[in-house]
């Protein structure tokens, strides 16, 4: 079994960390809150004061963070893990960030005689919990290799979406795909309403024919035709609309980076703007249908 540091035990680390000890793994780890340190001791693992402590004897690190600040500033730098651990520890990133900021920590880990996977997630915190999470992951075929059984600790679907920085890309692509089509479902039942046709009907009729998509079939934003759907809990989150924005602009800005037109895309970080600034951010995604119905 290996020795694995673990930064960032939120809603999605924590419990990714969780299946690792599960696992029967070695887990040092560190969050910047201490009751996550503190949970995290009392699962099992063992708890420490700061990032780099949690790399100087680990085989492997995993980081779960917010946004690519984030990362380059617990990688990089005099104090960043990447001085920290010991020559060919294997870093695996599963924070949503940039692909610029994937790229640059990726190459700078490759300097310091380290192997490195972007690998970020799908399947929301169920996932994380259940260890079925989709890990999307870029960097070399050596990296990958290595990080594969890790991944599958905390995982169900691992793929190599080829080098440095292209599993952020898979996942705003995917995720921006996912927004659109959120967004259509949306504008379809909410319009179907409108005409008088039942909901039930629309999913029986679309779901079957040519509308058919993940957002109507997995994840129906109307009560009733999905059961396991947040619009049957009030539209708790699986995924938060803020999640979402996030996810959207990263993709709008990479697209402006390499000179492709997103039309929908930009708008639906637009639509995702408006619906998280007027209070529901922490709302699943796909209570944006309330916004597109004019319900308070």
């Amino acid at each position: 079994m290996a020795k694995i540091g673990f930064i960032g035990l939120g809603n999605m680390g924590a419990p990714m960390m969780k299946n690792l000890l599960k696992a029967g793994h070695q887990v040092a780890a560190f969050d910047v809150v201490p009751a996550a340190r503190e949970a995290a001791a009392a699962g099992g693992a063992t708890a420490c004061a700061s990032a780099a402590e949690v790399a100087r004897d680990a085989e492997i690190v995993v980081t779960m963070l917010p946004a690519g600040e984030h990362v380059k500033a617990v990688m990089l730098g005099e104090a960043g893990l990447l001085a920290a651990a010991p020559k060919g520890c294997l870093f695996i990133d599963s924070s949503t960030i940039d692909v610029a900021s994937a790229r640059e920590v990726a190459a700078a880990a490759e300097a310091s005689g380290h192997l490195m996977v972007d690998a970020p997630v799908s399947g929301g915190v169920g996932g994380a919990e259940a260890g079925t999470l989709t890990f999307m992951v870029g960097g070399s075929d050596a990296s990958f290799a290595k990080a594969l059984p890790i991944l599958e600790a905390m995982g169900k679907n691992i793929v190599h979406a080829g080098g440095p920085g292209n599993g952020q890309a898979a996942k705003i692509c995917n995720n921006m795909l996912l927004g659109i089509s959120m967004i259509g479902t949306c504008e379809a039942f909410a319009l179907a309403e409108k005409l008088g046709l039942d909901a039930q009907k629309l999913f029986d009729i679309a779901s079957k024919s040519s509308g058919q998509c993940w957002s109507m079939t997995s994840y129906c934003p109307v009560p009733g035709p999905v059961p396991t759907s947040p619009a049957n809990r009030d539209y708790k989150a699986g995924f938060t609309a803020a999640m979402m924005l996030k996810d959207l602009k990263l993709a709008v800005e990479a697209a402006s980076k390499a000179g492709a037109a997103v039309p929908l895309g930009a708008e639906a970080a637009q639509l995702y703007t408006l619906f998280a600034a007027a209070g529901s951010a922490g709302v699943d995604f796909s209570g944006i249908i309330r916004m597109l119905k004019g319900d308070k």
